[in-house]
């Protein structure tokens, strides 16, 4: 059963800090995610970045008509400076006119089209949700480039990359910060119920985006698998050796060192599960996904589970069993799903994120606290 399987991988402790003392208490806790962070940045990601000082938006086209009259659209230019230098990136919004300030997903996307086949845009609206989304690609190419375009240019070192040196992954998480940004300055959203969305390695940015900006209230990352919300020791299909002779650029160099070498890691991927709580977040896999490892997905979310317990969730609702096709599990905190299929993001995963952000839609005033982090170090 899955405690047997998750005591066997002997995983790195969240509820203990490196002495060896034991996290006793919320502010405990926060310490103890700040160094959980701080090592995923050293490890695995790559220096996080502080938020510009101004977030500016121009409306470049509007249509108060799109989606047969139900939904006002907007193609919107972000611009803002990072390291002195301008950037920009295009977004577009779509919000439902039916609702007044509907919940909203910020949606990493793959293509620059909408709707995709990954983003089935008319149902989602009608659903009453608002979509916030832009490509990846304008913000750092998907390609080992020399880091010489985008923001990966503005970030370049001079004489190589160093081994805490930023990764993609990263750079993406931090514009869907920057959407966020911009976000707070509209009046016509529900900004209590704002949510990170993306699929594969977008899944992956997804998580990092939710556990470095805690205003995000929602994370779904879709078939994230290897170095997203898998659990990297004991794990099938991918691993660490595969993901970085491929994708280097996505990570930072310091991550490599871990190829073959999984079980001396001083951390494993239930750590950036854990460290979004206390807020939701809702996974979904297919069972024919092996690359991603829809098991070691699923152990993730049991070994996180017992952070959001420890500050009061509900954490991981689920039967004592590991999961099968069609399973769904929504009750808690952290939510899970696993479809039948392959690695895709399916009309199917979208309904699934959408009734579990109904769910648990936060009511009342938007919570103190919950900001973006400045305070990573190296």
């Amino acid at each position: 059963m899955w405690k047997e399987r998750l005591d066997d991988l002997h995983l790195p402790k969240l509820l203990e800090f490196p002495n060896g003392t034991p996290v006793q208490s919320a502010g405990d806790w926060e310490k103890r995610r700040k160094e959980i962070l701080d090592l995923l940045c050293r490890e695995e990601y790559g220096q996080c970045l502080d938020p510009p000082e101004k977030v500016s938006a121009v409306v470049k086209k509007e249509d108060d008509q799109a989606c047969a009259g139900k939904v006002l659209q907007q193609s919107i230019l972000l611009s803002m400076e990072i390291q002195g230098k301008p950037f920009s990136f295009p977004l577009q919004v779509f919000v439902p006119k039916k609702v007044a300030n509907p919940m909203t997903i910020v949606y990493l996307a793959f293509r620059p089209d909408a709707p995709d086949r990954y983003l089935p845009l008319e149902e989602i609206t009608d659903e009453g949700f608002a979509v916030v989304t832009f490509c990846y690609q304008d913000i750092a190419a998907d390609r080992d480039d020399d880091f010489t375009g985008g923001l990966a240019g503005i970030l370049k070192k001079e004489g190589g990359r160093p081994a805490e040196d930023t990764g993609k992954l990263m750079m993406w998480a931090f514009a869907a910060s920057c959407v966020l940004d911009y976000l707070e300055t509209r009046a016509d959203i529900d900004l209590r119920n704002v949510g990170v969305m993306g699929h594969s390695r977008l899944g992956k940015t997804a998580l990092v985006a939710a556990a470095y900006d805690q205003r995000f209230a929602f994370c779904f990352p879709n078939d994230s698998g290897c170095s997203g919300d898998a659990i990297t020791r004991g794990k099938e299909g991918e691993r660490i050796k595969q993901i970085t002779d491929h994708f280097p650029y996505w990570f930072c160099p310091n991550y490599s060192q871990y190829a073959g070498r999984e079980g001396q890691m001083p951390f494993d991927q239930h750590f950036l599960v854990a460290a979004i709580a206390p807020r939701y977040v809702c996974a979904g896999t297919a069972v024919d996904d092996t690359w991603s490892d829809p098991m070691s997905q699923y152990l993730s979310y049991t070994a996180a589970d017992e952070v959001y317990r420890f500050l009061g969730k509900e954490g991981f609702v689920h039967p004592d069993r590991m999961p099968k096709a069609g399973d769904t599990f929504q009750e808690g905190t952290i939510g899970f799903h696993l479809r039948s299929g392959t690695h895709f993001h399916s009309r199917y995963d979208w309904q699934q994120y959408m009734e579990f952000m109904k769910k648990h839609r936060i009511r009342g005033r938007k919570t103190n606290g919950m900001e973006r982090l400045k305070w990573i170090e190296h």
